[in-house]
């Protein structure tokens, strides 16, 4: 059957039907890697249709992807299958007469952009460039396209970059130059090229010759690896593009200085628009008739964790302010209304990421929707179209009024593939910590729960350390997995985590093994009590990046609390750590200054001047690709422990960064955890 087919139009709709639906079991790997995915979902200006990216899998584990078109006027409207090409659309968005989307595809050998109308007929490649499209945005108007492109800055044109790319490709040498720092960042050496901005008309289905807007400048935009084109964007008018990116200077490795810049469509002159900061400027976003321009700003410089404080700029007047500057979240989505009086943003907040409705003039905050974790799509309507998953939901898109009445859910891609999994039922909890404030956490039970039994508990510790597992489904570390596999789960929002206010999260500056390990004892001691069925004698923790700190803190500092640990990527040596990772402004900030500044607190809580305390077991997990916590670190923990017979084994993933991304190294990943808390654990 072909891949437009019905059946397949009516999985993504999740209308499908299971003539005979298996008992279902409790939740593994497998069947989270086989889970399909909603992706890349944008609404037309009028309001009236949704189209969105469905990433399906099917039962021999291969996966395709197609886009879908769903009528929101009409509550009865099934989604309409617009493409079945080979490869993934993605980067969706609508022409300003909805009469057609736009998305990038790899169709011809590279990434590029297509437009397709919706009345039928094949998409059509708008640009043939010899480079890869990798993000754009369209003027409001639609007549102009804003494109991010990785080019040389010394290059005039894309050909001499492409030429360049293909020269390091096939150089007989191997060896990289550097004068200055960052020579490599997340995953990737340096290769001195960068994200430029180019624009081009869009003339009827081409696109004419593109401008390269920051030529010239040795800036990244959008800076990588993680922004997108979220900090780009067209002026109303279709005069101008603002963005974000860094100044060139040589400290790019220990400032965090992001500025809003301004330059016109045709190039020229760069203006900075937010010079006198100089913490971090991001997402410029404009209401529709260009009068105000919202953003969010930080305050304070080198620290990537403070709040985005929610910034307004009358370009009538010239006038600044903060919006709501008296409300303890940290925006992280900005959205107007139609009449540029309202913003919507997204949010965390005590485990959840809520969309929260902001009054420009008086700054009055209300919270519109507040179960899960919530992305915001589009606002059109009187209402909010966004994505919504949480500890059992895997991802949905979702509507509801801007009063946060009549919840509304548009797709229901995993209803076949669901009715087959048995989740942990959770809640969430609260406990006294350090200095008895208030401290969070969720606990979910066993898949297989039966009253009146124990359960051994996987003690789960975030990384960040200005972060939350929250309310929300992972790719990777998905709690319910290990709910799956018969464990009780337990996560504590322990102090410096995200979503209870800036004055928590800035409570772990300057002592990483403080207050985070009382609160953390305290977490386990108080949910034992609280929930008898957890057994406290029978537990294993394990973390990434810092969450693999504190497993390594944890040896040191609280070394007969768990049967079992198990690091992924954690900090062991706090002086080497600081001389090999690439984000210096990170360890600066939080201990108080360069290594060779502040070397007693880098000290004070370095796990290596603790290993006389460790003995137990531990398996260690690394990616050789992790830059941010490079390799030998965990290598090192594994090291002293295969040296003093401490119980002890080392998963290493040659191709793998930071995170697992490979969905076969991450099954191996979940096969060794389990199996290593298996054996420490009984159960």
């Amino acid at each position: 059957m072909k891949k437009s087919s019905v059946l397949f139009a009516l999985v993504a709709a999740g209308m499908a039907t299971s003539a005979l639906a298996a008992e279902p079991t409790p939740f593994n790997v497998q069947q989270l890697v086989n889970l399909n995915k909603v992706h890349s979902a944008a609404v037309s200006n009028d309001g009236k249709n949704l189209v969105y990216g469905v990433k399906v899998v099917d039962e021999k584990g291969e996966a395709s992807s197609d886009l879908y078109l769903l009528d929101l006027s009409n509550k009865n409207a099934k989604p309409k299958q617009l493409t079945a090409a080979t490869g993934t659309e993605h980067d969706v968005s609508f022409s300003a007469d909805g009469q057609s989307i736009y998305f990038i595809a790899s169709r011809t050998g590279s990434s590029q952009l297509f437009q397709l109308a919706l009345n039928g007929g094949e998409a059509i490649a708008v640009t043939d460039l010899p480079l890869d499209v990798n993000g754009y945005k369209l003027s409001q108007d639609g007549k102009q396209v804003v494109m991010t492109m990785r080019v040389f800055p010394e290059c005039k044109d894309l050909a001499c970059s492409k030429d360049k790319f293909t020269a390091i490709d096939e150089s007989k040498t191997s060896g990289r130059e550097y004068k200055q720092l960052m020579v490599r960042h997340w995953d990737t050496w340096e290769d001195h090229a960068r994200n430029h901005l180019f624009v081009a008309q869009l003339n009827g289905k081409k696109i004419t010759e593109p401008t390269n807007i920051t030529a010239n400048r040795d800036t990244e935009t959008p800076p990588k690896p993680f922004s997108g084109m979220e900090e780009v964007t067209f002026t109303p008018d279709g005069k101008y593009v603002v963005y974000s990116a860094k100044a060139p200077s040589r400290d790019q490795a220990w400032t965090t200085n992001y500025d809003l810049w301004q330059v016109p469509v045709a190039g020229g002159e760069t203006v900075n628009l937010t010079e006198a900061n100089t913490a971090w400027d991001s997402q410029p976003t404009f209401s529709a008739d260009g009068r105000y321009l919202a953003y969010l700003a930080m305050t304070k410089p080198g620290y990537e964790a403070d709040r985005y404080r929610i910034m307004l700029r009358d370009n009538v007047t010239g006038q600044e302010k903060e919006v709501a500057p008296l409300w303890d979240r940290s925006a992280s989505s900005l959205n107007f209304s139609a009449d540029g009086r309202t913003l919507y943003v997204t949010a965390q907040d005590v485990g959840q990421v809520t969309i929260f409705e902001v009054n420009t003039q008086f700054g009055d905050v209300r919270p519109i929707y507040n179960q899960g974790s919530n992305s915001l799509i589009a606002v059109t309507n009187n209402k909010l179209i966004f994505q919504k998953s949480s500890l059992v939901e895997p991802g949905d898109l979702y509507s509801v009024t801007a009063e946060g009445e009549q919840l509304t859910k548009l797709t229901d891609v995993n209803k076949e593939k669901l009715a087959n999994i048995t989740f942990g039922e959770f809640e969430q909890f609260n406990f006294k910590g350090w200095n008895d404030e208030t401290v969070h956490g969720y606990w979910i039970k066993p898949a297989n729960y039966e009253e009146g039994k124990k359960y051994p508990i996987a003690y789960l510790v975030h990384g960040g350390p200005q972060g939350s597992f929250g309310n929300g489904f992972s790719g990777r570390w998905n709690a319910q997995l290990w709910a799956g596999a018969g464990y009780g789960v337990v996560m504590v929002d322990f102090h410096g985590s995200t979503g209870y206010g800036q004055a928590f999260t800035d409570s772990i500056g300057k002592d990483w093994g403080g207050k985070p390990l009382e609160d953390l004892k305290k977490g386990m001691a108080a949910v034992t009590a609280q929930q008898p069925w957890l057994d406290a004698n029978n537990a294993c923790a394990l973390g990434g990046s810092y969450g693999g700190y504190m497993m390594n803190w944890f040896q040191g500092q609280w070394n007969d609390g768990f049967k079992c640990l198990v690091n992924h990527a954690g900090l062991f040596d706090m002086r080497s750590m600081y001389y090999v990772t690439e984000e210096l402004w990170f360890p600066e900030y939080e201990f108080g200054g360069s290594y060779d500044k502040n070397k007693e607190l880098f000290e004070k809580f370095n796990p290596v001047n603790y290993v006389e305390n460790w003995k137990t077991p531990m398996l260690v997990i690394h990616g050789e690709k992790d830059y941010r916590v490079p390799y030998g670190q965990g290598l090192a923990a594994y090291t002293y422990m295969q040296r003093n017979g401490i119980p002890s084994e080392l998963l290493v993933f040659p191709d793998e960064n930071h995170w697992i991304l490979n969905q076969d190294n991450l099954q191996q990943w979940y096969k060794n955890v389990l199996g290593w808390m298996d054996r420490w654990t009984a159960k």
